[in-house]
């Protein structure tokens, strides 16, 4: 169950960091709709690893086989079913790692919840190489939505505590030379989305990008609107007064951030996430043996990112478009 998401528009992830392949397989695609397969590579590339100074050095191809769900290039209305062959693995780097988590890592509570079935190289199904697949269903959903005049995009808020474009990325240099990393920020956009989509109490539609996005890995938080900051104001500050624009029922601020009550009122859907500093560093850490009952000193080995947030722009618009197109197929828009 903690690896499928979505009601309508429904999709399963599978694989691990190291194993012979990845991939999804996704429900809810309309029959006859045509992927732009050329598009939806662009979008992979902009997440897979090794492409610029600022991600790990293994290399990846990241595309997709369709095995299937399409004929003649257009979805038959069967499940569709994507593989990402993983070629470039070093699993020789994580060996000493079986009986000694990584601070910061999912590998003590899977240790305690698989045992000693669990495939811990790569970080094994935690890894962040999961994200790829989940960049294909979001991939393609973002090119339903387009069809349908709703825009997905995410960009760079803050890295490392930093929010000026022009030196945020000098934080991940000056963290790497010490042998460390920082996280960040990332603000998504959805536009076009129209009022009325959503559900009250559990099933809104903050619930369910919130569901979609934690699913990334090293997210620790999300905000909508003005979010956190909406704490420190009065209600006179917070409220978004309505006016009309034409037919059109708008509001004149959007602290809202697009949402109220858990369903859309056709402003903006606008979120941030939160990443934690990647937790793979050079430095030095303290850390147990769960075999021997000993203390241990551990430097992790292998290519990691300095910093996960430029390579998790696309992954968080994903994770958006999946969770905003499943909402939309609910509400019969």
């Amino acid at each position: 169950m903690g690896n499928s998401f979505g009601s309508l528009f429904r999709f399963t992830i599978f694989g691990q960091s190291h194993a012979p392949a990845i991939g999804v397989t996704i429900e809810g695609l309309p029959s006859g709709f045509r992927p732009d397969m050329e598009k939806l590579q662009e979008f992979l590339n902009r997440r897979a690893p090794g492409r610029d100074r600022f991600s790990t050095a293994r290399r990846e191809a990241d595309a997709p086989e369709f095995v299937s769900g399409l004929t003649g290039g257009a979805v038959c209305g069967a499940p569709v079913t994507a593989l990402i062959r993983n070629a470039d693995t070093r699993s020789k780097d994580y060996s000493e790692l079986e009986y000694v988590p990584r601070p910061g890592h999912a590998d003590y509570p899977a240790m305690v919840k698989y045992g000693d079935a669990r495939d811990f190289a790569g970080g094994g199904q935690f890894s962040g190489r999961l994200t790829a697949p989940l960049c294909i269903a979001g991939g393609l959903a973002m090119q339903v939505l387009e069809s349908r005049g709703i825009a997905i995009h995410a960009e760079i808020a803050a890295i490392g505590g930093d929010t000026d474009p022009d030196t945020m990325f000098g934080r991940i240099d000056a963290a790497r030379a010490q042998l460390d990393s920082v996280g960040g920020v990332i603000r998504c956009v959805c536009t076009g989305v129209p009022a009325g989509v959503g559900e009250p109490m559990f099933g809104g539609l903050e619930n369910r990008i919130s569901q979609a996005v934690f699913g990334i890995p090293a997210v620790k938080g999300i905000d909508f609107g003005a979010g956190f900051d909406a704490a420190a104001m009065r209600g006179s500050e917070n409220n978004d007064p309505f006016y009309f624009d034409g037919g059109a029922v708008k509001t004149e601020g959007n602290n809202h951030g697009g949402i109220l009550g858990g369903i859309s009122t056709g402003m903006p859907i606008v979120f941030r996430a939160f990443f934690k500093p990647t937790p793979s560093i050079g430095r030095q850490q303290r850390s147990v043996n769960v075999k021997t009952g000993e203390a241990v000193e551990l430097t992790v080995k292998g290519r990691h990112d300095p910093c996960i947030v430029p390579r998790a722009v696309p992954c968080v618009e994903a994770a958006a478009a999946a969770a905003v197109y499943d909402a939309i197929l609910e509400s019969g828009r």
